[in-house]
């Protein structure tokens, strides 16, 4: 029976996993948590309608239900030439015939990051965005800014679509509670049309729902730092706020860039479109930490994150028997989001052909909170995958 060792307890790793214990292999999965983390429900924490259990898998149940072996640990490097992994325990791990990388991406440094706080950072920050919101609830006003940031060396490492339903949700959650004209609530981002990926009519959609529910806007202007009070702007002018809750864009991981593996210049491993690491017949990349390939509108997301994970677990078994065909991600290229606000939602699709945005009040929300139920149960092979989700 060959070995798989994969790196990163995500919605690549865990797919990963799941599909090679299907065809038989001895998997070992290592990830920081012993949980898996629905990261899409978890805009919920901060106003109270989803708690961490709701929105994380305890790894010991999906290693119970599909097999695979884990390890909760860190990996402090990888040394691909001698085939040898280090976990932060200093465990050594050199015995297995494929490795799987699907740890992730760090994070951009902004000056005065620590004053801030991220929906998209680890799991107990969204529990900290809620303590922060209450207490400023309790105070009965308040200047909140929701914002993210773009890394000019790879445009797909942006995460904009979880700040702005956080942002819509406190909108709904301070409505509710007879507050929300004691607040300000600002968006901000670099870019001039922060959301333009998702297509011209979501633009002119979103935009439309800032009028109506009282948002402000800050585009345009590069972050120079951040205050205890507020953002800095590149010309010095101030966004005074309360409150920041900001996503960076995704950079190359610190375990990466300090590897042998090859690496686009942004420091995510650059594969071929099967998610083979160029140079390396034995290594795969799949998620956040691999170079996407396509389009100036591609992103990464957790659906093109399970497209690699099943089509690597499809071409290592065909390598092993011998088999000429291989299944790459990018003909399932596109972008898919139910951009949740609390009381509604929006389906947002685009791929080369078309983007579109579609309005679902009420309906919308309930099928999110649906999509996370699905997620979890599925994962843990409780119902059947639906093709596509």
């Amino acid at each position: 029976m060959k070995k798989v060792l994969i790196l990163g307890g995500g919605f690549a790793g865990v797919d990963a996993a799941t599909h090679l214990c299907k065809e038989d292999y001895e998997v070992t999965l290592v990830s920081q948590r012993d949980f898996f983390y629905i990261n899409p429900t978890s805009i919920w924490i901060p106003t109270h309608d989803a708690s961490l259990k709701d929105v994380s898998v305890p790894l010991k149940d999906l290693s119970k239900a599909h097999g695979f072996k884990y390890i909760v640990d860190g990996v402090k490097s990888i040394k691909a030439k001698e085939k040898i992994v280090t976990l932060d325990s200093e465990e050594v791990i050199d015995d297995f015939d494929y490795l799987i990388v699907a740890m992730g991406a760090n994070k951009m440094k902004h000056k005065g990051i620590e004053n801030t706080m991220s929906i998209c950072g680890e799991p107990q920050v969204a529990e900290d965005i809620r303590d922060k919101l209450d207490e400023l609830i309790q105070k009965g006003s308040g200047k909140i800014a929701f914002g993210f940031g773009g890394n000019p060396k790879d445009s797909s490492a942006v995460r904009g679509g979880p700040g702005f339903e956080l942002l819509f949700n406190v909108h709904n959650m301070l409505n509710k509670k007879g507050l929300r004209d004691k607040f300000e609530l600002t968006m901000f981002a670099p870019m001039q049309k922060p959301g333009a990926r998702m297509g011209e009519q979501a633009l002119g959609t979103m935009a439309k729902m800032f009028d109506k529910y009282k948002i402000n806007s800050r585009y345009g202007k590069k972050i120079k730092a951040f205050e205890n009070d507020g953002v800095v702007f590149e010309d010095d002018s101030k966004l005074i706020s309360d409150f920041v809750m900001f996503i960076p864009a995704g950079d190359g991981h610190k375990v990466v860039k300090e590897s042998d593996l090859p690496q686009n210049e942004a420091g995510f491993v650059k594969t071929n479109d099967y998610s083979e690491v160029d140079g390396f017949d034995y290594i795969y990349a799949i998620g956040d930490i691999a170079a996407l390939e396509g389009p100036d509108w591609r992103a990464k997301q957790g659906h093109v994150a399970e497209v690699m994970a099943k089509n690597a677990a499809f071409n290592i078994v065909a390598k092993d028997k011998g088999l000429k065909e291989r299944k790459g991600y990018q003909e399932h290229l596109n972008i898919i989001c139910v951009m949740d606000s609390g009381d509604g939602a929006g389906f947002v699709f685009r791929d080369d052909k078309k983007a579109f945005m579609m309005p679902m009040p009420v309906f919308g929300h309930w099928l999110k909170k649906g999509w996370g139920k699905y997620c979890a149960l599925s994962k843990l092979g409780k119902i059947p995958r639906i093709p596509g989700l």
